[in-house]
């Protein structure tokens, strides 16, 4: 003989009826991250090596396929993705960072040629002082995330107002020392986001990443 359900009243002192509507729980997604920390690496590296000058600057259009499509296409999928799993930090990040790239692409590509040779360095000023300011409040928010993500923050921000500088002072130095640094944000980006996919494949952290305390 089936046992009959017995229901509690409620606060209100009625009988709850059954939710005729089965909750169905949220698929769960890939972790986002690393992907955008991937391509926002990978181009922030490809980028920097001839800010640094170690390549010929006329070969320096082969950053324009990256920036378009993995920097920026793939990393705002990224921030996309990140929407979804409610983190408001990772979210804005990537997206943003890829729409950085995709601008950058198109100013290097389409805007900046236009502009006048003996003031254009001001209009790249602007455009990266805008970014520096952005990177800098960013920073202070990864303060509360993880040892990695400081460090990927701190040098990006040391990165952005160098080359700032650079382009506002027309200081080839600066843009050089702008460049190393972001050849070192690469390899901390490529770090954390290696951890991302190392770690949870592996089962441990063979990648420590020093999450903070909160």
């Amino acid at each position: 003989m089936a046992q009959a359900e017995i229901r509690l009243p409620d606060a209100r002192g009625g009988v709850p009826q059954p939710d005729a509507t089965p909750t169905v729980p949220a698929p769960d997604i890939a972790d986002p991250g690393p992907l955008g920390l991937a391509g926002f690496a990978m181009t922030t590296f490809c980028l920097s090596v001839f800010n640094a000058g170690l390549l010929d600057a006329r070969l320096e259009a082969v950053v324009l396929p990256l920036a378009l499509f993995y920097g920026g296409i793939a990393q705002m999928l990224a921030g996309m993705w990140e929407f979804k799993k409610a983190n408001t930090f990772g979210a804005l990040a990537f997206t943003s960072y890829g729409a950085f790239w995709l601008a950058l692409a198109t100013y290097i590509r389409f805007v900046a040629p236009g502009l006048p040779p003996t003031s254009r360095h001001l209009a790249t000023g602007l455009f990266l002082l805008a970014w520096t300011i952005f990177t800098a409040y960013m920073f202070i928010g990864s303060l509360r995330i993880s040892g990695a993500l400081i460090a990927v923050f701190a040098v990006l921000l040391l990165t952005f107002i160098a080359l700032t500088w650079g382009a506002f002072a027309q200081a080839t130095g600066l843009t050089r020392l702008g460049g190393w640094l972001g050849i070192l944000t690469a390899l901390l980006a490529w770090y954390t986001s290696a951890a991302g996919v190392i770690n949870p494949t592996w089962g441990r952290k063979l990648l420590p990443t020093m999450p903070v305390k909160r």
